[in-house]
C-alpha cells in the first residue's frame, strides 16, 4: 500500500484528550524525549475534545516552544472515535500513531512499532497488546476478555487487544477508517484486516493512571453493552464494504 511521501514529518501521533490537564505536560515531554529524541521526525496532533479544565491552555503554553505540536479544538465533546477521526485527517505524515491521553500508554513503545514497520515493508499496522501487563481492576480485565471472545466469534478478529490505543499504521489505511461513527475506534485492527492490510501485534507496557479520571471509558457495563451492539454494526459494514479504487486508462 502506497503512502504520500510529500510530507515534512515521518510520523503523526494522534491523541484525543478530554479533561487531561495534569497529563498534558508529562505526555508531551515523553513524546519529545522518547520519540523525537530518538531521531524520529514526528508531529504530535492533540485533539482537545471539549475539555472544561486547563487542557487547552496547557497545550497552548507547550506549543509556543514546540512547532511540531498541533492543537485541534472543539467546544463540545464528540467522543473518542470522532476525535481520533479529526486527528487522523489532519495528520500529514505517511505513518500515523495513536495514544491515549492518560499516560497509561508508554510513548516509547511507538518507537519500537515504528521501527518494526520500517524494517518490514509487508507490515501495514503494528497493534499494541497490553493483555499480559494490564494495570486494571478485575472488572476491566474480565470485560476485556469477554470482548475479545465476542470479536473473535462475530468478526473473526484474532487480535488480542484491539482496544489498546498504542499503535502505528500506514496513513493510507488510517484515513479510510469510518471513525465519524461512535465506537469504531474499538475495531481498528479488524477494519485494517478487512482492507487487506497485514496487522501484527507487539507486547507493550500498560501503566496505571496517576492523574485525572477515566472519561471515554467511564461506565464498564454501559460500554460493554454498547460495544456488543457495535459488533453487529461493524459486521454489517464489513459485509457491505466494496473496493472503491480504480485505474485510470489512457488511449496509448
Amino acid at each position: 500500500m502506497s503512502d504520500n511521501p510529500n510530507t515534512n514529518y515521518d510520523l503523526s501521533i494522534v491523541i484525543p484528550a478530554l479533561n487531561e490537564q495534569d497529563n498534558v505536560e508529562p505526555l508531551v515531554s515523553e513524546v519529545e524525549n522518547n520519540i523525537r529524541g530518538k531521531g524520529i521526525n514526528a508531529e504530535l496532533v492533540y485533539i482537545n475534545d471539549g475539555s472544561t479544565d486547563q487542557t487547552l491552555p496547557n497545550l497552548k503554553a507547550l506549543q509556543q516552544s514546540r512547532p511540531w505540536l498541533v492543537i485541534l479544538h472543539r467546544d463540545k465533546p464528540q467522543g473518542q472515535s470522532s476525535a481520533m477521526f479529526a486527528g487522523i485527517q489532519a495528520a500529514s505524515a505517511p505513518y500515523v500513531a495513536t495514544l491515549d491521553a492518560d499516560l497509561q500508554n508508554d510513548p516509547a513503545d511507538l518507537t519500537k512499532m515504528y521501527q518494526m514497520i520500517q524494517d518490514d515493508p509487508s507490515i501495514d499496522m503494528v497493534q499494541g497488546d497490553r493483555s499480559r501487563n494490564r494495570q486494571d481492576n478485575i472488572i476491566r480485565k474480565v470485560t476485556s476478555l469477554v470482548g475479545r471472545k465476542m470479536r473473535l466469534l462475530i468478526l473473526g478478529d484474532k487480535v488480542r487487544d484491539t482496544g489498546c490505543s498504542g499503535r502505528v499504521l500506514r496513513s493510507s489505511i488510517a484515513k479510510q477508517y469510518p471513525l465519524q461513527y461512535k465506537g469504531v475506534h474499538r475495531f481498528l485492527p479488524a477494519y485494517a484486516n478487512m482492507l487487506g492490510a497485514k496487522v501484527v501485534e507487539l507486547e507493550v507496557v500498560h501503566r496505571a493512571r496517576v492523574a485525572g479520571e477515566t472519561k471515554y471509558g467511564f461506565g464498564i457495563l454501559t460500554r460493554g453493552w454498547s460495544g456488543f451492539w457495535d459488533l453487529f454494526a461493524v459486521r454489517w459494514m464489513f459485509k457491505r464494504h466494496r473496493d472503491t479504487s480504480t485505474e485510470r486508462m489512457t488511449s496509448n
